[in-house]
């Protein structure tokens, strides 16, 4: 029998393999997580990441700044009083002959110290009393927003420049008072805030299943607040270190032989034409901690709310 020499015509894709290549969706971008949604919103605010960068660079000063001297803030060099900035004494020396290098190096470490831990401890304190006294309700919320109040209007400088004055300027002692007479203001926002996550339904099913209340604040409000915690807490450092510098150069609040930002802006303030030095490097290092902080609490604020117009921006990107 003969057989056909002709090639057989390729064969052709059935027509339903598109309608299945078609049907198939197309890959979607990961979803970000929370974390790193603020940390791209963050990001992209050029202002907040020099903020942090400068910030860095002054805990680093803080923290290592004195390896680089042979010089502590405590030494004097009597053969050079006054002496303006040079290869011995890189920021100059004072009328004492301190080295206003290892004085500003120390001055940046305590002002430091002093503002965190304020600013920590107004948080807490702050973030317990006003959410707890939103949960309350009743009577301790009246009376915990009477005290608020009250305290507000007292003359909490005049109490701060008496109590640090009498304790001889110990700055342990300053990170408490200040912490005392701090946290209202924040605490009447928390309060603000607190009012209405009291009502909402993973708050009232927390309180039908036998919570107790403290547990509702610490697990439940608390945690909700965070956004406003986190930038309350970084624009405090900067209330703080503002607080601190003006009580110390008023002579109320870190005392010799210590040394802060604000002792040494007092000391240099009297000879600012003569000896200029003296005045210009705690000031400048007092103008990059609280710009770097506002532009970090700035770029905070903007990152974790949404409304915001750097938000908004990293949300679509």
């Amino acid at each position: 029998m003969a057989t056909d020499a002709t090639p057989h015509a390729p064969s052709r894709p059935t027509s339903d393999a598109p309608a299945r290549t078609a049907a198939r969706p197309a890959p979607q971008p990961a979803e970000l997580g929370l974390g790193r949604l603020y940390l791209r919103r963050f990001v992209r605010n050029r202002p907040a990441v020099a903020g942090v960068v400068i910030f860095l660079l002054l805990v680093l000063f803080s923290a290592f700044g004195g390896r680089f001297t042979s010089y502590a803030y405590t030494d004097a060099d009597f053969t050079a009083l006054t002496r303006p900035p040079g290869a011995a004494h890189w920021f100059g020396t004072n009328q004492g002959g301190d080295d206003i290098y290892a004085c500003a190096v120390h001055g940046l470490q305590r002002s430091l110290v002093i503002a965190v831990s304020v600013s920590v401890l107004t948080i807490v304190v702050a973030a317990l009393v006003g959410a707890g006294a939103a949960y309350a309700g009743g009577r301790v919320e009246r009376a915990t927003l009477a005290l608020v109040h009250f305290l507000l209007i007292v003359p909490s400088f005049l109490v701060l420049a008496l109590v640090s004055h009498r304790l001889a300027g110990d700055w342990r002692v300053l990170i408490v008072v200040l912490t005392v007479f701090g946290w209202m203001p924040t605490a009447r926002v928390i309060w603000s805030v607190s009012t209405s996550l009291r009502e909402r339904d993973y708050v009232t099913a927390a309180r039908f299943m036998g919570v107790g209340p403290l547990r509702i604040v610490l697990r439940h409000i608390i945690p909700n607040l965070g956004s406003l915690l986190i930038v309350n807490l970084t624009l405090g450092v900067v209330t703080t270190v503002l607080s601190e510098t003006a009580l110390s150069f008023l002579g109320f609040g870190v005392q010799t032989p210590d040394v802060s930002l604000g002792t040494m802006l007092a000391d240099g303030a009297g000879t600012v034409t003569s000896a200029p030095w003296l005045f210009a490097f705690p000031a400048g290092l007092v103008v990059l901690l609280t710009v770097s902080m506002t532009l970090i609490g700035d770029g905070l604020r903007d990152a974790l709310d949404p409304t915001s117009v750097t938000g908004s921006a990293g949300g679509r990107r």
